[in-house]
């Protein structure tokens, strides 16, 4: 019963919304540093690194977790956004939604690009990985590099996966700062430094990631 009474309140929505988006942060650090291993020549590291985060069956269970912690936190952020659509015809609301700032007001937007974002990358590499690429006989290795790097070889994909890596990082900055206020972490001497943390934290997973396709594309063309 609390359970329920948890999901279907405002307040409760919102505490695990800013629990799932913490998770989904050291998430993001995790896969960055993995995906780093792009930026080596040959892509053996990489290739290795994927098979590694689909056998090792701690990981395969974590990443079920991680699976189902982005689609609460999809479908919590829905929630919220049509709780919030209700309510903007009162006068709270509309004060409210002066003081925000352009992320905060279009946070649902930004996470239903994100969504479909996902989902694209789902598809087009996990989904390689897991149905599409057959092993190499000699080392055993699925060649993931080289469908990352055919798909970062055109152009107009990398302009789209940077632009997405900027919703990212916009969506970061706000919900970073958001979650902490939400679970009532807020002090006058930490606030600002949650706030320039969570400012850098998303700076460079917007950085680090777009880098990677922008080098590959180079390296492609060069």
């Amino acid at each position: 019963m609390w359970l329920i009474n948890l999901l279907t309140s405002s307040i409760g929505k919102k505490v695990i919304m800013s629990l799932t988006g913490l998770f989904l942060c050291s998430f993001l650090i995790v896969h960055l540093l993995g995906n780093l291993q792009l930026l080596s020549s040959d892509g053996t590291a990489f290739n290795e690194y994927a098979k590694f985060m689909t056998s090792f069956a701690p990981i395969k269970i974590i990443s079920y977790g991680l699976y189902a912690m982005i689609l609460l936190h999809a479908v919590l952020g829905i929630a919220l956004w049509s709780q919030n659509r209700k309510a903007k015809g009162s006068n709270y609301a509309v004060r409210t939604t002066k003081n925000t700032t352009f992320t905060g007001r279009n946070m649902a937007l930004l996470g239903s690009i994100m969504f479909i974002f996902i989902v694209w990358h789902m598809s087009k590499f996990w989904a390689a990985m897991k149905f599409r690429l057959d092993p190499d006989a000699a080392t055993g290795l699925k060649d993931v590099y080289g469908e990352v790097a055919a798909a970062f070889g055109i152009w107009w994909v990398v302009v789209l996966y940077v632009i997405s890596m900027i919703v990212v990082g916009l969506h970061l900055h706000h919900g970073f700062q958001s979650a902490f206020q939400t679970l009532g972490l807020n002090h006058k001497k930490y606030t600002p430094l949650i706030k320039g943390f969570g400012t850098g934290f998303s700076i460079l997973i917007t950085i680090g990631f777009s880098i990677i396709p922008i080098w590959m594309y180079i390296q492609s063309i060069s």
